[in-house]
């Protein structure tokens, strides 16, 4: 099948500016019930995907996110979520984005185009065939990501894709694939839209499946968050207080000695 970029094409609708705010928001919504269905389309590819990443990170394989602009600051994201979440250390799950952390806030020149750099960012990591390396881009043409993805699946290491158009170039660097194809945006060409959403969601989708396969949750608890805050501890000291009975103050005393919830439950039931 001939690529085409869908995120291209012209938007369904006209004469944004003359829309009433109402049909505006109205019309954006719309747009976006798209995109759950878009998803639900690639869940057999994710879990294909989640499925191979899994054992290798039960191996000490590790999580790469790629990305420039929008699909890089979302990679970035998801990568930062998981150690509080789930209290798993930083460097098993990094996003790295075009043009460096100063790409978080600001577009950087002509770093999405630079075909050199993004090797030479993962291999700031010592990346290695144990770890995974996923490029997020919408078009599925972005230079700095499918030049990392060839290099690094020449090199041997497992390659997965998330893109919003069908047999893209990216894709054809990728051990998976996940095409998610959401249509033409609001905006024309504005993949910071449905695209954005829709990456968002395979994210959450992949890197919590990861997590509950890995052990990080108990029933539907986070019991191995970082108590960063004084919600999480109040959250904390709930969970403990569920599973034994304890009262709120001796349930809060456990939690703060041990530093997580599972922590402190497993020396609860060790001493009882």
């Amino acid at each position: 099948m001939e690529f085409e970029k869908i995120t291209e094409r012209a938007s369904l609708y006209d004469n944004l500016e003359k829309m009433p705010l109402r049909e505006i928001l109205e019309d954006i919504n719309a747009e976006d019930q798209k995109v759950a269905w878009a998803v639900r389309d690639t869940i057999p590819q994710i879990e294909r995907l989640v499925g191979l990443v899994v054992p290798k990170m039960r191996n000490g394989g590790r999580l790469f996110y790629i990305g420039a602009g929008t699909s890089g600051r979302l990679g970035v994201l998801d990568a930062s979520e998981i150690p509080p979440t789930f209290g798993i250390a930083p460097g098993h799950v990094i996003g790295i984005i075009a043009g460096g952390d100063a790409a978080l806030r600001n577009a950087v020149e002509n770093a999405e185009d630079d075909i050199q750099q993004g090797w030479k960012d993962l291999l700031k990591y010592n990346i290695n065939t144990h770890d995974t390396v996923i490029g997020i881009a919408a078009s599925g043409t972005t230079p700095y990501v499918i030049a990392a993805l060839k290099e690094a699946r020449e090199k041997g290491i497992f390659t997965a894709c998330i893109c919003s158009n069908p047999n893209s170039p990216m894709a054809a660097e990728s051990d998976i694939p996940i095409e998610m194809v959401v249509g033409p945006e609001f905006i024309t060409g504005s993949s910071r839209m449905k695209s954005g959403t829709g990456q968002k969601m395979i994210l959450n989708m992949i890197s919590t499946s990861i997590m509950i396969e890995l052990g990080r949750i108990k029933g539907n608890k986070m019991i191995n968050m970082q108590l960063t805050n004084q919600k999480l501890v109040e959250r904390g000291t709930r969970l403990i207080m569920e599973e034994t009975g304890f009262p709120h103050d001796e349930a809060e005393k456990w939690l703060l000695r041990y530093g997580s919830v599972k922590k402190a439950l497993e020396i609860i039931k060790q001493e009882s």
